[in-house]
């Protein structure tokens, strides 16, 4: 929050200052407008400036009185799991509720978000999709559907009640649509090969479970060496495949 006050010669004057909160979050909430084509632009417009006048005037500590001000919200850090919810509901004038049926193009791989987040440590935020949950219908009405990667095959999946069937994402059109509600990314990590020569790009869906709390996104902290499952040289041996993968502790 940023003390302003926007004067009718049309100069901006306050004292300036600024306030810097941190807040943690479950999920990004991202609006869409008639602007947002792709993801980016939905996260661009959740990034903006706000001007905070009227009835939604800030109260300045300093000034000891409310004030015009601006808002911005950015990134400082990402989880290893995000989950972006696009906002396709909205309340109009009248308190009457609509759905917002626009085509927002989202990337399957390499969401990069280097330049979004704003603080320098931790890991590269490079994210690759692993399910989506969809809405189709209106405000009266509508099903909700799925699509889901499945971690040991690398195929995607198509979830619609208790059916469920193998699919080709190009397709089903996957990356492009209008009923896309909530999306589900993994931070991709470094994966060496068996023989320790060689680096790849992978995306490593932990399996989750009440003993090895560690892998709880929440729980993802930078000293990897308090981890109980950490081997030698910062790598974790994942569960349940047939040849582990070495998986690199990036934080």
């Amino acid at each position: 929050m940023t003390c302003r006050n926007l004067q009718p010669d049309g100069i901006t004057r306050g004292c300036g200052r600024i306030s810097v909160k941190f807040d943690p979050f479950m999920y990004l909430s991202l609006p869409i407008s008639d602007a947002c084509d792709t993801l980016d632009d939905c996260l661009d417009k959740f990034c903006e400036e706000e001007w905070m006048g009227g009835d939604e005037r800030w109260y300045c500590d300093r000034c000891k009185r409310h004030v015009d001000a601006t808002k911005k919200i950015d990134l400082f850090t990402l989880p290893p799991i995000l989950i972006v919810h696009l906002k396709r509901f909205k309340f109009g004038a009248s308190g009457q509720k609509s759905k917002i049926d626009r085509t927002v193009q989202y990337p399957l791989h390499d969401w990069n978000l280097s330049d979004a987040k704003k603080s320098g440590e931790g890991v590269y935020p490079l994210y690759d999709l692993y399910a989506v949950s969809h809405h189709r219908g209106n405000v009266g009405f509508g099903h909700y559907t799925a699509h889901a990667k499945n971690r040991f095959d690398g195929e995607w999946y198509h979830f619609n009640d208790s059916q469920c069937q193998r699919i080709d994402p190009g397709r089903e059109g996957l990356g492009s649509c209008s009923s896309a509600y909530c999306l589900f990314y993994n931070r991709v990590e470094m994966v060496r090969s068996m023989n320790g020569m060689v680096e790849e790009k992978k995306t490593v869906i932990r399996r989750q479970s009440i003993s090895r709390p560690e892998l709880w996104p929440h729980l993802q902290r930078a000293k990897a060496a308090e981890w109980k499952s950490v081997r030698d040289d910062n790598f974790v041996f994942e569960d349940g495949e047939d040849t582990p993968g070495l998986a690199r502790i990036a934080e």
